[in-house]
């Protein structure tokens, strides 16, 4: 009796470990979720409003999640996604003026490169263009609309984008149609 009631335990637990670590395996892959479920929260339709503005769909939607979260409001943020999306920012650029110009200065490169980058000038007017104040998660006592939170959301889209679809180029692609397709700093609306 004892042995069958360890024979029956045993099986459950097999099968309970087969079941779980196929979970996140099909979660990441985008398998579990339905696309024809419309989501129910203010901030799950935000998020396909937001998707529908850059004209990309992710295969994770958790990586968008991420990206509009702040810091403040939970230790899963945006940071390193952020971090991804300025680089993104930063490389092309580069990448886009020295195609026009191969002997740019590298003084006249930085130059250009801290334009598209600043917080106040750029980056921010970037994001509210496409209302990621509205969208982001922040704690009750941190203002969304903060030149420094729009800019870190921005960036971080553009880093999730870039992890979801596998490389940079459709980043890049998004960055520029957003900033309107010049380098500089990006004119408001």
């Amino acid at each position: 009796m004892h042995f069958r009631g360890f024979t029956l335990l045993s099986v459950f637990t097999i099968f309970l470990v087969t079941l779980f670590s196929s979970l996140p395996q099909a979660y990441g892959a985008g398998n579990s979720v339905d696309r024809s479920f419309k989501p129910s929260s203010p901030f799950s339709q935000a998020l396909e409003t937001l998707q529908k503005q850059i004209g990309f769909t992710f295969k994770s939607i958790g990586l968008l999640r991420r990206a509009m979260t702040h810091a403040s409001f939970s230790e899963e943020n945006n940071k390193a996604l952020s971090i991804l999306g300025s680089h993104v920012i930063e490389t092309s650029v580069s990448l886009r003026s020295l195609e026009k110009d191969i002997d740019l200065s590298s003084k006249e490169l930085n130059k250009l490169i801290l334009e598209i980058s600043n917080v106040e000038s750029s980056c921010a007017v970037d994001g509210a263009r496409l209302g990621l104040h509205k969208v982001i998660r922040v704690s009750p006592k941190t203002d969304p609309s903060s030149p420094t939170i729009v800019c870190l959301a921005f960036r971080a889209v553009l880093g999730a984008i870039a992890v979801d679809s596998g490389n940079t180029d459709e980043a890049v692609k998004i960055f520029w149609s957003i900033h309107n397709d010049k380098v500089g700093r990006a004119v408001s609306v």
